[in-house]
């Protein structure tokens, strides 16, 4: 049974890390001080229940937090080593835990059971930290807050920031928090809710106090030529960039991206200050740890064209990546971790907005929501004083901070497909379903391109939402819409590594009965809609020079002569060969093109649903609903294919396994001796 204070401390953190202005994703942390019966002793133990490290407040269950005996935890203050050895607190905080399972207890855990109250958040709210990066911040907290909320000079976190905010609780007992220099803020209460209607009264009342008391014009006068574009024009843009920029934030290793055109982004890129500020960089430690020290900033009016854009943002990349190197240089030493990479996490373009990038989707995201923080802060503190970030040298002792890079080694394995991005056709049902799943199983984001948009987005809904799957309405026959859909992929997901070609339809006549109706129908969709997917990705794979795999679902029938489907069969003919031809064609950009060729795969097939499978039944002679079996009894192996076995396929080829193979036709029908390729 949940005690009921943590109960409680549940319900106040999800209520405070729901909603964005009190604090960012994963950032901040709560606790709340309690007695449990010691189940060895049976005697009633005094407990700190607080948020552990990685979690999130709006989502966070009693399994996230950490669990640690007060008087233990207390008893770390008489062997406390001083600052410059305060990381090893973190491994001492292991031998205070009570119980069993629960998370890792973070480094903010000292601020939580050093503060003498019963309830205490610590939270990085927008408006909290504008008043912790100002210039003037101390005056401004005693300006804003009175005695009832006290400055905090910016201190790294850990064990002496927790000493130090229980010194000034216990010399203030006035006081319901404090403003925490260059970081956010912390707050108390007898009860959790005292502690949460402290917070929000601190959250509010600086940001009533920034609305009222702010410069019209925080970010300094409009420029001339950087207004956002109109919205279709600035996602065109942004679509024609972002194979650079992907490249650009990819060149260490290869990254998924995210765009947003929020309003908030576009007027700060189009106000005279954002270089400025954008140089400064972000102050927060949950900011900069996520969007890096500082975006890079293309210095483009937004109606620059794309090749002129392309072009300045190659330059700026070298420029950046020299910087970074020369930061990590200058305050490395022996005991630094590596450099983990040199590339931006964040790429501004005015007029057309941000573009984020992560080890997936929803760090790609969260990245960018966290720049948008860090736009906000810096708009509160100029409107108010001047931005003052924390120095330098501080943000790199977070950054390659060894309690960062030992949370960082705690990360699990990547899956074989992270980081790639796949664009699926055909995909909301049958076999192309069933690839879709199979690459987001194995850690790809998934476009689900489809003539039905409702059963695409059903499909991608089912997968995970749009972290790991969107759904996309194409037709393939229609080189625009082709183009569009390769557009919103790289919208969604920041690029573009995988393309299958799986849409097609089957009508199943003879020669006679075949009209140039049908044999259109049949070429425009599967060979012409191929070949228009095939075109409009490759230029996107170029230009990311990342590589990249394109996969042709064509069919047994390519190879295998027989009767009544000529228009099927010689469209599946004709991808087969553009398999060959692109292999040969796009090899130079280490773009493999293989292919595969089903039979027979009738359980949750669109084609067989649709009339095929009646027809070719009677073809043959037999019930429709033996077909599947019928299938199977004329294999080598007597086995019926199943969707999955081609995504299986897929999966195979597109994965780090067969990294030297292209131009291959992979059978997956169970083993049909005359569709044996010679």
């Amino acid at each position: 049974m949940t005690n009921p204070i943590v109960a409680d401390l549940i319900s106040r953190s999800n209520s405070l890390g729901s909603d964005p202005k009190n604090t960012n994703y994963a950032g901040g942390n709560t606790s709340a001080k309690g007695a449990e019966k010691d189940p060895v002793t049976g005697e009633d133990v005094e407990l700190l229940w607080v948020k552990g490290s990685g979690g999130d407040l709006g989502t966070l269950k009693e399994t996230g937090l950490a669990t640690l005996r007060l008087d233990r935890m207390r008893a770390l203050v008489d062997v406390y080593p001083g600052v410059e050895r305060e990381d090893e607190m973190v491994a001492a905080f292991d031998y205070c835990l009570h119980g069993k399972g629960g998370a890792a207890p973070s480094i903010d855990t000292a601020m939580h059971g050093l503060v003498d109250a019963a309830h205490v958040d610590h939270l990085h709210p927008d408006s909290g930290i504008a008043i912790a990066t100002a210039a003037d911040g101390p005056e401004l907290t005693a300006k804003i807050f009175g005695e009832k909320v006290v400055w905090v000079p910016w201190r790294r976190p850990g064990f002496q920031l927790g000493l130090d905010i229980a010194e000034i609780k216990k010399q203030n007992p006035q006081a319901i928090g404090c403003i925490l220099g260059g970081h956010g803020i912390t707050a108390w209460g007898d009860t959790s809710a005292e502690s949460q209607r402290n917070s929000l009264w601190i959250i509010d009342t600086a940001a009533a106090h920034i609305a009222e008391h702010s410069t019209p014009e925080p970010f300094g006068p409009a420029l001339d030529g950087y207004a956002a574009l109109d919205e279709a024009e600035r996602r065109a843009k942004a679509a024609a960039l972002m194979p650079t920029i992907r490249s650009i934030a990819s060149a260490d290793k290869p990254q998924v991206g995210h765009y947003t055109d929020a309003e908030v982004v576009l007027e700060f890129l189009g106000h005279a200050e954002h270089p400025r500020l954008a140089e400064m960089g972000t102050s927060c430690p949950d900011h900069f740890l996520r969007t890096k020290v500082k975006p890079l900033v293309l210095d483009l009016p937004a109606d620059a064209s794309v090749e002129d854009s392309i072009a300045r943002l190659r330059e700026l990349h070298e420029s950046y990546r020299e910087d970074y190197q020369a930061y990590y240089d200058r305050h490395a030493n022996a005991d630094s971790p590596a450099i983990r990479g040199a590339d931006p996490a964040i790429v501004l373009v005015p007029g057309v907005g941000m573009f984020s990038f992560g080890k997936d989707k929803q760090t790609a995201r969260v990245a960018g929501e966290f720049y948008v923080n860090a736009i906000n802060v810096m708009r509160g503190a100029e409107g108010l004083s001047s931005y003052a970030p924390i120095d330098e040298s501080e943000k790199f002792r977070i950054e390659y901070w060894a309690l960062e890079e030992a949370k960082l080694a705690r990360m699990p394995k990547p899956k074989p497909l992270a980081t790639r991005i796949a664009l699926v056709t055909g995909a909301a049902s049958g076999i192309g379903k069933a690839i879709a799943e199979r690459l987001a199983e194995e850690g790809a984001v998934v476009a689900i391109a489809d003539l039905n948009l409702e059963k695409a987005k059903e499909a991608a809904a089912e997968i995970g939402g749009p972290d790991k799957a969107v759904g996309i309405a194409v037709d393939v026959s229609d080189e625009e819409a082709v183009i569009k859909a390769i557009d919103e992929t790289l919208l969604a997901f920041g690029g573009l590594d995988i393309v299958v070609n799986n849409a097609g339809l089957s009508l199943s006549k003879s020669l006679l009965e075949t009209t140039a109706k049908d044999w259109d129908l049949q070429h425009n969709v599967m060979a012409k809609g191929s070949f228009l997917v095939s075109k409009a990705a490759a230029r996107v794979l170029i230009d990311q020079d990342l590589g990249g795999d394109v996969i042709y679902i064509s069919s047994k029938n390519s190879v295998f002569a027989g009767p009544n489907n000529i228009a099927y069969s010689a469209t599946k003919a004709d991808q087969a060969h553009q398999v060959r031809l692109l292999a040969a064609e796009l090899g130079a950009h280490q773009i493999r093109v293989n292919g595969i060729n089903p039979d027979g795969v009738v359980q949750g097939s669109g084609i067989f649903a649709s009339g095929w499978g009646a027809n070719r039944a009677a073809t043959y002679g037999i019930e429709e609903k033996d077909l599947g079996k019928f299938y199977a009894q004329r294999t080598i192996l007597k086995r019926e294919v199943l969707p999955r076995n081609v995504a299986n396929a897929v999966f195979a080829l597109v994965g780090p396994e067969l990294s030297h193979t292209t131009g291959l036709h992979v059978p997956v029908d169970a083993g049909v001796a005359a569709a044996f390729l010679r």
